[in-house]
């Protein structure tokens, strides 16, 4: 049998799937390997099942000597962490897990904007603090969600996820910015021809895009200046697509009303500043926090392990 390496603990369905088909050595630690650890991985399995952060970009494949690793299935679609190019020049495929997370992030969306319109996390700070001394008319007075304008930055499998619950659920008007044509969001839309057209018309903004290069800081100075001092910016991509620093500048100064964030710059760093404000909801990236959602996750990294090994093509291949 080919050997896996699994860097983190995962659900033991999942991991049971893989004994199936593999030698599984299951790393015990939560947090990301180490450099050292991901070049002995690199030279000393067939093949690796990462996740986000492990630090697989070209310097850390270049130091392995003899590259024994074959594939990186890697356990989530975002995979900003590996460097693809430099994965295929060592004879390396690099496959994710689509589809499987589309749901439960479309559903931290929604909870970030309920949350952060209707001022959910500061009321709760309240009650817990004992500073909560009973109900009044002006009390906590928040952005009413349903008719209000929704605007979404990339309109891929969750960014249409995320416009039918709007929708359907609360009757937003949905307008978004996607590189390319969208032919069909599933519900009512407009696709706007620029970035700052959407900050401009949104009263809340859904950054949805997946981190590359061309998507690193697209959330910056220029796009928070465009949105209404009444906006709400929400966040469940990855931490740089957003310039963290112009949105403290941007909350501090008041051009825009609040955030919600499931993800950070430089994560789990989350900095001192958005803490203290009031008007940001702060999760611990909690998009595919569920464990159905996550059993998902690693089946479906399995099952392109499976057929890598069994020398079919994977079913969701990057790059």
């Amino acid at each position: 049998m080919p050997s896996l390496f699994i860097t983190r603990p995962l659900p033991e369905e999942v991991v049971a799937a893989a004994r199936g088909h593999f030698e599984v050595t299951v790393r015990d630690e939560t947090e990301p390997m180490t450099v050292a650890e991901s070049v002995a991985a690199l030279e000393g399995f067939d093949a690796i099942l990462p996740t986000l952060r492990d630090p697989l970009n070209a310097e850390t494949i270049g130091k392995a000597s003899d590259c024994r690793a074959k594939i990186l299935a890697n356990f989530g679609v975002g995979y900003n962490h590996i460097d693809v190019a430099a994965a295929r020049d060592r004879g390396m495929m690099v496959t994710n897990t689509p589809g499987a997370v589309t749901d439960a992030t479309a559903d931290i969306a929604m909870t970030l904007i309920l949350m952060t319109c209707r001022r959910a996390g500061e009321g709760e700070r309240m009650v817990r603090a004992g500073d909560w001394t009973g109900w009044h008319p002006t009390q906590l007075l928040g952005m009413h969600v349903t008719g209000r304008t929704l605007g979404i930055v990339g309109m891929g499998r969750i960014g249409k996820a995320i416009a039918r619950r709007a929708a359907l659920g609360f009757g937003m008007k949905v307008v978004f910015h996607n590189r390319s044509w969208v032919d069909d969001v599933g519900v009512a839309s407009h696709q706007m021809d620029t970035l700052e057209d959407v900050c401009r018309a949104a009263d809340i903004l859904v950054v949805a895009v997946p981190a590359t290069p061309e998507t690193h800081h697209i959330i910056d100075e220029t796009a928070l200046a465009a949105m209404p001092s009444h906006a709400v910016l929400i966040n469940i991509a990855r931490g740089d697509v957003v310039d963290e620093a112009a949105l403290i500048r941007a909350l501090r100064e008041g051009h825009i009303g609040g955030a919600g964030l499931d993800v950070y710059e430089f994560e789990p760093e989350v900095p001192e500043a958005l803490k203290a404000m009031e008007n940001v909801t702060l999760l611990p990236h909690l998009g595919t926090s569920c464990l159905e959602v996550r059993v998902g996750m690693g089946l479906m990294a399995v099952d392109n392990l499976i057929a890598w090994a069994e020398g079919r093509a994977v079913p969701n291949p990057v790059g």
